[in-house]
């Protein structure tokens, strides 16, 4: 019998001024208690954390954590600490959500958002 199969929804692009920021896969299903991968391009903004948020259908979205290249771990909202949740970095720009051992209550859409300085605002997806 197959397990559990959990859907992830990346939101994909936004684009303020000049800075675009991406997500993919669009959707990642895994099987429970697998690990799951969404990335994140920041685009042209290189000196900002990357800040991650799930939304569950009919819910707020939910602040989950943030993380900068130059830290060695993330940074997570108090209302949400989760030894399951992490990121790492590619680069200055690329960012990796990773969720290990997911269940079924991890389905929900994820967004990635960082501060533009030249553009004096939040830009996300």
């Amino acid at each position: 019998m197959l397990g559990s199969l959990c859907t992830l929804i990346t939101a994909l692009t936004c684009v303020s001024g000049v800075t675009v920021v991406t997500q993919k896969p669009p959707v990642v299903t895994v099987r429970k208690g697998e690990t799951a991968t969404m990335d994140c391009n920041l685009g042209t903004v290189t000196d900002q954390s990357a800040r991650w948020y799930r939304q569950i259908p009919g819910d707020v979205p939910l602040y989950m954590l943030r993380f900068h290249s130059s830290w060695s771990s993330p940074k997570y909202d108090t209302g949400f600490p989760s030894s399951r949740h992490t990121s790492n970095h590619q680069s200055t720009t690329d960012y990796r959500l990773i969720i290990s051992s997911v269940e079924e209550g991890d389905s929900a859409v994820y967004y990635c958002s960082t501060w533009d300085d030249s553009a004096n605002e939040w830009v996300s997806h």
